[in-house]
C-alpha cells in the first residue's frame, strides 16, 4: 500500500521560513511525478508546485514563485519544499501528492490527476 508522509509544517511570523518534507513508498521514485498542493480554509485544494520523476522539470504557482522550491530525494524517496519569505496568505494545510508515469520527465500540475495523497501538514503564517 502507497504511503506518503508529511512534516515539517508549523507556526511562523511573515518573512520567516519552513521546510516540508514527503516522504513516500512508491517504487521506482523516478518513474512518480510529485507535487505539493494546499488548501486554506474555506478555499479550494489549489497547486503549489510540481516535480518531475527526473527531478528536471519544475512548475510552481505564480503565487509562490520566487519564494518556493521543490526538490527531490530519490534515493530517499523524499520530496521536499522548501518555503522563504512566507507571508500570511501562505497559511494552508499543505499536501504532496504522488502519481505513476510512464515518461520520468512528465510534468503533472492537476490535483485530479495525482492518485496518492498524504495526510496534510499545518503551516500557519503570522503578521
Amino acid at each position: 500500500q502507497v504511503q506518503l508522509v508529511e512534516s515539517g509544517g508549523g507556526n511562523v511570523q511573515a518573512g520567516d521560513s519552513l521546510r516540508l518534507s514527503c516522504v513516500a513508498s512508491v517504487r521506482p521514485a523516478s518513474h512518480y511525478a510529485r507535487g505539493w498542493f494546499r488548501q486554506a480554509p474555506g478555499k479550494e485544494r489549489e497547486f503549489v508546485a510540481s516535480i518531475t520523476g527526473s527531478a528536471d522539470v519544475f512548475r510552481y504557482a505564480d503565487a509562490v514563485k520566487g519564494r518556493f522550491t521543490i526538490s527531490r530525494d530519490n534515493a530517499k524517496n523524499t520530496l521536499y519544499l522548501q518555503m522563504n519569505s512566507l507571508k500570511p496568505e501562505d497559511t494552508a494545510v499543505y499536501y504532496c501528492a504522488a502519481v505513476w508515469t510512464s515518461s520520468t520527465r512528465q510534468s503533472v500540475t492537476s490535483s485530479g490527476a495525482y492518485r496518492y495523497w498524504g495526510q496534510g501538514t499545518q503551516v500557519t503564517v503570522s503578521s
